[in-house]
């Protein structure tokens, strides 16, 4: 069955539409940082579920990063059941209706579509925010304040979706980028621009030449109606899927019928909702400036060592006495 645990969702359950909920997308296999990851923690073990550093995995971070800013009742996991034996005591704290099962890793697109039907059976038509499991910010207050703004921005012009851009530090080839325009007049901030294109993973003289013109790097945090991020995915990559699951779910009642799922799950083949709908719906988006957050994507051994690296050059100026368990779990690197 496709997305497990839809149908648990009971009767009596759907929440206040106009509240925001999170996606946190763990669902990733963690391929490239493996050789990493099972040095560290003795065993295969994808990377949101491994402690790189500070005694906590990367999924309990990205927990505590996102409370700062949306409730942990309204947040919802996307997760593989093939990674059951790390999830399991990590989100045991977390109701059913919360945890989104898949069967297998197809992408971030299946993982956006599962996620946004269990949200919109339970809440309507919600702002919904994703966030990855995989960053790291030095600034993570300055994050939270740019997640709020973003939040307000699409609750008020509610057929944008906002994607939160990092102030890029070098011609980086292993990013996505984001190539912004003129600015998008909102009360809220200053810092928003329309989106003229998206470059994914650009050669290195591409990279240098974006670095140049100022353009952002593609953090992946999402904002918006869930309601305008199914129109895009029905205009793009999942011609009428989509829509058949919400005819069927209002038929059924909360949620899609098994079969309405096992259809979804079928039609599904694996996709990368940032090259196959983001790039290809820039007239619905907006970027939001995030200046200088410190962030990172710890998707290679190497961005990852150099976290570790810079955390350990700043700690060595504190006074008061370091926990040792900020460095047990990178013991090796």
């Amino acid at each position: 069955m496709a997305c497990r645990g839809l149908s648990a969702i009971r009767k009596g359950t759907v929440l206040n539409h106009q509240q925001t909920w999170g996606i946190v997308l763990a669902g990733g296999d963690g391929t490239r940082l493996k050789s990493l990851t099972q040095l560290i923690s003795g065993e295969d073990c994808p990377k949101q579920f491994c402690q790189l550093y500070g005694g906590q995995t990367l999924l309990t971070q990205t927990r505590a990063r996102v409370a700062g800013a949306i409730h942990p009742e309204r947040t919802v996991f996307v997760v593989v059941k093939a990674h059951e034996k790390f999830y399991r005591r990590e989100l045991a704290d977390v109701e059913p209706t919360q945890l989104v099962v898949q069967p297998a890793n197809k992408g971030t697109t299946a993982a956006v579509i599962c996620s946004l039907l269990r949200i919109t059976g339970l809440a309507g038509d919600p702002v919904v925010a994703f966030f990855p499991t995989d960053h790291y910010y030095s600034n993570e207050a300055r994050f939270i304040t740019s997640v709020d703004r973003a939040i307000r921005v699409a609750s008020h012009h509610s057929d944008t979706l906002v994607v939160l851009g990092a102030k890029a530090e070098r011609a980086e080839v292993d990013y996505g980028w984001i190539e912004p325009s003129a600015r998008f007049e909102s009360p809220f901030t200053n810092a928003l621009h329309r989106v003229s294109r998206f470059w994914e993973k650009p050669s290195y003289p591409t990279a240098r030449v974006l670095l140049a013109r100022g353009c952002l790097w593609n953090t992946f945090v999402m904002i918006g109606r869930a309601s305008v991020f199914l129109a895009m995915l029905d205009d793009t990559v999942t011609p009428g899927i989509t829509r058949a699951l919400m005819a069927a779910r209002r038929c059924a009642g909360e949620v899609p019928t098994l079969a309405a799922q096992d259809y979804l799950w079928a039609k599904l083949t694996e996709s990368d909702f940032s090259r196959q709908v983001l790039s290809a719906n820039t007239e619905k988006l907006a970027v939001l400036r995030i200046g200088d957050v410190g962030w990172s994507d710890l998707g290679t051994p190497e961005r990852a060592r150099a976290v570790i690296a810079g955390l350990r050059l700043e700690l060595t100026n504190v006074t008061r006495p370091l926990k040792p368990s900020f460095w047990t779990t990178a013991s090796g690197i």
